[in-house]
């Protein structure tokens, strides 16, 4: 069972929670994940697809675990484009919702380099709490 916490104090939380209490019998460790397809070739050329592509691949990892969206406790977002998360932000927050509703994990943006697959925007990575 996962809580969704926000306090009131906080500021209020825009398509992540403040923090995620969970009680479960087993943790899955989400590895990164960008837009790469079957063939190992990044399946996507603008910054909204590679997100999507990046996200439906942890999801199907998720799900080979037996994990549904709503398990998902962690979900770390990294980019070597900060400027463009913001500017696609409300796309963003479109194709989250679509993929996986309104249950909000834990979330972090971080900025980084460059990521392992050279071509890629985008890396996800998470933590879900299955019952």
């Amino acid at each position: 069972m996962l809580d969704r916490v926000n306090p009131p104090e906080l500021s209020p939380p825009t398509g992540f929670s403040h923090a995620v209490t969970a009680t479960g019998s087993r943790l899955v460790f989400l590895a990164g994940q960008t837009a790469l397809d079957g063939d190992g070739k990044i399946a996507a050329h603008t910054f909204p697809g590679q997100f999507e592509a990046a996200l439906s691949n942890l999801l199907v990892a998720l799900a080979a675990s037996g994990g549904t969206p709503a398990d998902l406790t962690r979900v770390t977002v990294y980019t070597t484009d900060v400027p463009a998360y913001r500017r696609h932000a409300p796309e963003l927050g479109r194709i989250w919702r679509e993929l996986v509703g309104r249950d909000y994990p834990a979330m972090a943006v971080i900025g980084v380099v460059r990521l392992w697959d050279e071509a890629a925007w985008i890396e996800l990575d998470g933590l879900a709490v299955l019952p």
